[in-house]
């Protein structure tokens, strides 16, 4: 083995490198954050094939000197320490790696200058060799280019993606830290060709909301739950996508820790568990959220690449996280994202385009024909079609239907009928007003179509029941825990051994929820009792899809989280369910219950549970505008 010797500086600050500039991504960071941290107010960022040929990055910051500019190319030298102590950062850098590392792998051009002086200064780092400094000219603040990336390691650059994966990453990037310096102007281009221009705004709450409505849209910024919430020294900011806005990645989830850009899985997961049972398994919110506490309390020396931090109270940020968002889903109750009302629009319109493509080589009158058909097949149920409403008590927010043929009773044992049937043509235009509407009609026996004073609304009746049925259940637990009825023959359930395991080792919290079950020998549950709420459920159904709930969750969520989903899966069966035929008065009583209910605008599985169709949007479709 070769003695040990010290490195040379040039493989100190490639290897450094490795860490710190693994793609373009890494080396736009470093440089706008270093010109953010040099009090700029103006950047314009200039990417050449995604970063890998060129980057530039031109600021209005306080800028350097000849000496400064030395300094600067050094590893560990830094002007954002000045105490020489790690407790408390205020800077987004204080390594003082990033320009060595970057010009120990590519070909870094330093210009700038200070205020005052009478011109500026050019320093070039080849592959780690260095030229100048020498007088240049600039107005104000610096100008550093990056080409070449790795030129000095070019097994490096087999490693990197395509130029369009690049720029997505570097563009990624950017509009992070735009998110969090509302105040700066960001002004981006791509190959000569603009594709970010975010003028400087106030920070304050309007300020970011505009900024981050011209990076993630409008819809976005207009429709998320604004956050504000407090605990002890923690502050939370922030805007919160509805859960229907959600994305099957954490991309879309931005998340700042006193403006730094981070990622962080417990807060992920944090944040995940604060939106709960809305969010459908596997999708993610769309989010940006600012927590922004005491820099003493904050560890933000963790992590080579400043991605991650560690915090002196996790538990109160992480707590602070799960109740400000629960909190928010709940007061946003019904709210649904015009998402899916403009993705139905965009259905209707394909459809349209195509059946009129269609007709033109078809009879008029062969299709006159057929849309009587289906009108005379009873594919639209109006009022009246739906036998009796028994009303429930309104504090409860559920709804209780009894269909004379079946005999069900839904929600046994809070239905009692307290009122005569409402008529089938009653006047209800004062439902017209609220934010679901009157209801107007049931189509196929599954959506009920209800009409508001500026459009229409359609609603999944099964599934806006789930949810009513479930936020019932969770108030029940909350109390006294769900009433249960007694089965006037218990019944024994056959299942795999692993299942009836499960079942038995949460036969405790199951009763909690009223469903009363033991082991009963090898191979075999018996069920006592099943929550009230349900009615006359499908037992042997029932207990065979929680038995699968319990062994696919396993101990891999908390409690509360395995509780929710077999919340979810009782109150699935003791829903109304698609196919019922429902009246006026059944229909507009789901509606109000829905208004009145938390969390309502989505189901227990996270699917929306109604979309909206603006008026004027359903008149562009008909060419009216």
């Amino acid at each position: 083995m070769d003695k040990i010797r010290q490195l040379p500086d040039r493989l100190i600050n490639q290897i450094a490198a490795g860490e710190v500039v693994e793609r373009p991504a890494s080396a736009v960071k470093e440089l706008v954050e270093n010109a953010l941290d040099a009090g700029a107010t103006k950047l314009a960022i200039a990417l050449k094939s995604g970063g890998i040929d060129e980057i530039t990055v031109c600021d209005n910051g306080r800028g350097m000197d000849a000496d400064d500019m030395q300094l600067a190319i050094r590893r560990h030298a830094t002007s954002k320490l000045p105490e020489d102590s790690l407790v408390e950062i205020r800077s987004l850098g204080f390594r003082g790696e990033a320009l060595p590392s970057i010009g120990a792998v590519a070909r870094l051009s330093i210009t700038s200058i200070t205020v005052g002086a009478p011109h500026g200064w050019r320093l070039v780092v080849d592959a780690g060799i260095q030229h100048g400094p020498d007088p240049a000219a600039l107005p104000n603040g610096s100008v550093i280019s990056v080409t070449q990336l790795f030129k000095s390691v070019p097994a490096r650059l087999k490693f990197l993606k395509t130029v369009r994966t690049e720029h997505g990453q570097c563009l990624d990037v950017i509009k992070r830290l735009a998110m969090a310096w509302p105040q700066v102007g960001f002004h981006v281009t791509a190959d000569d060709r603009v594709v970010l221009d975010l003028p400087a705004v106030m920070p304050d709450q309007a300020g970011q909301q505009q900024r981050i409505g011209s990076i993630l849209g409008r819809a976005f910024a207009n429709e998320a739950a604004v956050l504000d919430a407090r605990r002890d020294h923690i502050h939370l900011t922030g805007f919160a996508g509805l859960p229907t806005m959600n994305r099957p990645t954490t991309a879309h989830v931005y998340l700042f820790v006193n403006g730094r850009p981070v990622h962080d899985r417990r807060l992920l997961g944090a944040i995940r568990a604060g939106y709960g049972d809305t969010l459908p398994r596997g999708r993610y919110p769309m989010s940006v959220l600012f927590i922004t506490l005491p820099n003493v309390d904050l560890d933000v020396n963790v992590h080579p690449a400043k991605a991650e931090v560690r915090f002196k109270d996790a538990a109160a940020v992480r707590s602070l996280l799960v109740g400000a968002l629960s909190a928010k889903m709940r007061d946003a109750s019904i709210m649904a994202t015009a998402d899916n009302g403009a993705a139905a629009l965009r259905k209707f319109a394909s459809n349209a385009t195509m059946q009129a493509g269609q007709a033109s080589y078809s009879d008029p009158s062969l299709l006159r024909n057929r849309s009587a058909s289906h009108l005379s097949a009873g594919s639209l149920a109006r009022y009246g079609d739906a036998p009796t409403i028994l009303s429930a008590d309104a504090k409860h927010a559920a709804v209780a239907f009894h269909h004379p043929q079946s005999g069900d009773d839904l929600l046994a044992g809070h239905a009692q009928p307290t009122a005569p049937v409402i008529a089938p043509h009653t006047d209800d235009d004062i439902y017209r007003n609220d934010q679901l509407g009157a209801a107007r009609a049931q189509l196929h026996k599954t959506y009920i179509v209800a009409e508001t004073h500026d459009g229409i609304t359609i609603i999944d009746q099964h599934a806006a029941h789930e949810r009513l049925v479930m936020e019932q259940m969770k108030a029940d637990i909350a109390g006294k825990g769900v009433m249960s009825q007694q089965l006037l023959l218990p019944e024994i359930v056959s299942l795999l051994d692993h299942y009836c395991a499960a079942i038995t080792e949460a036969s405790d919290w199951l009763a909690r929820m009223g469903l009363v079950v033991d082991g009963f020998g090898a191979g075999a549950v018996i069920v006592r009792a099943t929550p009230a709420l349900l009615g006359t459920p499908d037992i042997v159904q029932l207990v065979t899809d929680i038995a699968e709930e319990l062994v696919e969750l396993g101990d891999s969520q908390s409690l509360d989280d395995r509780i929710n989903h077999i919340l979810a899966t009782l109150s699935c069966h003791g829903s109304v369910r698609a196919g019922r035929a429902l009246n006026g008065a059944e229909m507009n009583r789901l509606l109000r219950d829905m208004e009145a209910t938390p969390r309502s605008g989505q189901c227990n599985h996270g699917r929306p549970t109604w979309v909206k169709l603006s008026l004027a949007d359903i008149e562009k479709l008909f060419g009216r505008r």
